[in-house]
């Protein structure tokens, strides 16, 4: 049997077949912006988890179970217990601009147990923390896991570097 006047163009697969390219194609172009997309917010969280500190949030005027030093009072507990440390909780790029002298830097956001134990081996042992003044929050945050990870001799110096360098204190710069 042969079919007379059959056009391609009424078949329903034919149009398919014919559709196909550009469905491919659409596809293609959306899988790659929803790509794009991803990788964008991605970059933006990344981005957003390392610039914490950079929006201007007021530190607490105390943090519970801590005392809370002045730079004056830093030198002194420097001079009267050997053992202090003093944990600068500043990222990388801030410590370049100068820090405390004997300071350790452990940023904030690699603060655990685990890395405060490779400093302070005993939970008594002094320890003192800061960061860039009272518009920065990465030496309370760190103090809140030194405490989660049961230290209990710790100093807040909440006028951080800022008030250091105000007072024409030592520091060192690499």
């Amino acid at each position: 049997m042969q079919l007379t006047n059959y056009s391609h163009s009424r078949n329903p697969l034919y149009f398919v077949l014919q559709s196909l390219p550009n469905i491919i194609l659409s596809y293609r172009e959306t899988m790659h912006k929803l790509i794009k997309t991803i990788c964008l917010l991605q970059i933006l969280i990344v981005i957003g988890l390392n610039v914490d500190s950079a929006i201007a949030e007021t530190s607490p005027d105390n943090i519970p179970n801590t005392t809370k030093v002045n730079a004056e009072q830093l030198i002194e507990l420097a001079n009267s217990y050997p053992e202090l440390v003093i944990i600068d909780s500043r990222i990388s790029g801030d410590r370049k601009k100068g820090y405390i002298e004997g300071s350790i830097s452990l940023p904030n956001t690699i603060t655990d147990c685990v890395s405060l134990n490779k400093h302070i081996n005993k939970k008594s042992i002094p320890t003192i923390y800061y960061c860039n003044g009272t518009k920065c929050g990465r030496s309370v945050k760190a103090i809140k896991i030194a405490q989660t990870c049961g230290y209990n001799n710790i100093y807040w110096f909440r006028g951080g570097f800022e008030e250091w360098l105000s007072k024409d204190l030592p520091y060192i710069k690499k």
